[in-house]
């Protein structure tokens, strides 16, 4: 390392001009004779500007530590671009510390907001553990020559904070960051898919998802497990419900709670809570995809007062038609249950994929009565988003966690129901910067020339995720990279998108066992075609 006074670092341009990002120039120092062209020059890179130390024996070393240093990079980059400069570190300053499991303010090998950080790239570095994120976040910081010796902390010191911590700072962080997620999605207008056409909607899906954890009493005590009346299967698993925007994938909310033994049951419990903690994602100009997991028509009336819903019935909940058939082939009816009844429209319709035709009727009903303004073709045509929004996006947040996948182990890594809690919130946060650093790619991309996709806007679906995540990982690892700067290289990479891709047989997550190679499970493309009323639409 080469030490350098800060205020002999200069900008090499003409007329005092202080160097910007476009500029691709490195500073120089100040009050030296000029760089010439073939003269050999030391490039360096800014790991750290900290107090000097200096010894008597004219060693120049570093004040201060690594852990007040340390940056998750592009990822706080995009977060305080959208919610304010110094997020993580606000929460750690108001964080209390529970003194059985730290003593004191020793912050030097470990700090509150350095151990916050960890948490979240913890989860997404799937084969990581915990001391292994401490000596990624800190990267080329732990080369500095620091007056006082740094190594990593050990994974008992690592576990020591965390529970010091417990889940309330990280469950903060969450919480501001899916905020900052919506305000940009209400800022900018990411929709790749609307309804209507004098008013249309934004188009937003919400699915419940099954999480399991390490098979501890605590665990099982506070979470339970599905499947089994006598709580017998393999590990505890906690109930999520994630609300997300259909058009960018973007995670916009995410209550959960304990399994229940009645999936209908635990996810009526958390669609309460979400209508009740987030009432701004409810509203009038939007509408949710919901698939076939019946939440009752006092609860469906309840969430038609505030806003806007489609949803899939199964073929056991009676429907009782009050209207002749509409122009549009859809019809009305009373839904009831529990004491209510509530008008809704209903939508029927056959889908046809290679002249093969899916065996069940799909029966939607929405409250959106006005079919001149909602048609019952786009509404039907709408209805396939909900995979998008919810099926996909949602695996694609999953694979930063080790794990996850049917019949494998626990996916989460805590062994009590309060660090559940926090690596949960660390993990939801950690997927939507994710997706926030690879938004603003797609807003630095430029339009393809050619192709299906020529000269139109890049969508946030044609950055990958994986490609993202993996990226952004490299990026603290190496020391702090703007999230511009990694925007503008993950620009150049897209994914190909709306090619109508399907399967003989649904495959929701990839094997984790080689595959057999059957004819039968071949990707084929073709587009799907819906029959309503007698009528292909």
């Amino acid at each position: 390392m080469v030490a350098v006074r800060v205020e002999d670092v200069a900008s090499p341009l003409r007329n005092g001009r202080v160097l910007e990002e476009g500029d691709r120039s490195a500073l120089v120092i100040g009050g030296t004779e000029r760089i010439r062209t073939g003269g050999a020059v030391v490039f360096l890179k800014v790991v750290a500007v900290a107090p000097a130390q200096v010894r008597r024996d004219g060693r120049v070393q570093a004040q201060g530590s690594p852990v007040h240093h340390a940056t998750l990079g592009p990822l706080e980059d995009w977060l305080e671009e959208q919610a304010g400069p110094g997020v993580i570190d606000g929460i750690a300053e108001r964080a209390v510390l529970r003194e059985e499991y730290v003593k004191g303010e020793r912050e030097r090998l470990l700090a509150r907001a350095f151990m916050m950080r960890v948490m979240v790239l913890l989860t997404l570095m799937p084969d990581a553990d915990v001391r292994e994120a401490v000596i990624a976040l800190a990267g080329d910081l732990a080369m500095v020559p620091w007056a006082r010796a740094w190594v990593p902390a050990s994974a008992r010191a690592c576990g020591d904070w965390r529970n010091a911590l417990g889940p309330g700072p990280l469950e903060e962080l969450r919480d501001i960051v899916l905020r900052a997620s919506w305000q940009e999605h209400e800022d900018r207008d990411w929709r790749a898919v609307t309804i209507g056409r004098d008013r249309p909607l934004k188009v937003s899906s919400l699915d419940g998802t099954l999480i399991r954890v390490p098979d501890t009493p605590a665990n099982r005590a506070a979470f339970g497990s599905v499947g089994t009346g006598d709580d017998s299967s393999p590990f505890p698993q906690l109930r999520a419900l994630p609300l997300t925007d259909a058009s960018t994938r973007a995670l916009l909310g995410m209550p959960h709670g304990p399994a229940g033994t009645d999936k209908a049951a635990a996810e009526q419990k958390l669609l309460d809570t979400a209508m009740r903690d987030c009432p701004h994602l409810f509203t009038e100009d939007r509408i949710w995809l919901m698939d076939r997991n019946y939440h009752g028509a006092a609860r469906i009336a309840r969430l038609m007062a505030r806003t806007h819903a489609l949803i899939r019935l199964k073929s056991d909940i009676p429907l009782k038609r009050i209207s002749g058939i509409l122009a549009d082939g859809s019809y009305l009816a009373e839904l009831s249950g529990d004491g209510v009844t509530v008008t809704v429209r209903v939508i029927e319709y056959w889908v046809t994929v290679e002249g093969q035709e899916v065996p069940e009727m799909f029966c939607l009903v929405t409250d959106l009565t006005d079919c001149r303004e909602y048609p019952a073709a786009e509404l039907a045509a709408l209805y396939r988003w909900r995979w998008d929004g919810s099926e996909t996006a949602l695996r694609e947040n999953k694979a930063s966690l080790d794990g996850a996948g049917p019949s494998a182990g626990p996916m989460l890594r805590s062994q009590s129901p309060d660090l559940v809690r926090q690596e949960l919130a660390a993990w939801a946060a950690a997927s939507e910067m994710t997706r926030g650093v690879a938004r603003t790619a797609a807003r630095a991309a430029i339009p393809a020339r050619k192709g299906r996709r020529a000269g139109m806007r890049v969508q946030a679906r044609e950055i990958s995720h994986g490609r993202t995540r993996r990226a952004v990982t490299a990026a603290i690892r190496a020391g702090k990279a703007s999230c511009a700067a990694l925007a503008r290289e993950l620009a150049k990479y897209r994914t190909v998108i709306d090619r109508n891709r399907h399967r003989a047989r649904k495959a929701k997550c990839a094997s984790a066992f080689p595959r057999a190679g059957r004819a039968g499970t071949a990707t084929r493309t073709a587009p799907a075609v819906l029959t309503l009323a007698n009528t292909p639409a």
